[in-house]
């Protein structure tokens, strides 16, 4: 399988100055990072699993 290039941004829900980021790239997989260990790869969610998350931190937020 191939390795697709991705469109990586920070997430909307790391503080605009905070060290503590996420990146993420959003396609048929949404994948998520650590902006500071990016070198440790990051981990893949199908949509419906992603937005059941944001939609969980946004409840409790």
């Amino acid at each position: 399988m191939s390795n697709p290039v991705r469109d990586w941004h920070k997430s909307s829900f790391s503080g605009a100055n905070s060290p503590n980021c996420v990146e993420v790239a959003e396609g048929a997989m949404t994948a998520v990072r650590d902006t500071q260990n990016r070198e440790l790869g990051h981990l893949e969610f199908v949509a419906g699993e992603w937005n059941a998350l944001v939609g969980t931190f946004k409840a409790q937020g």
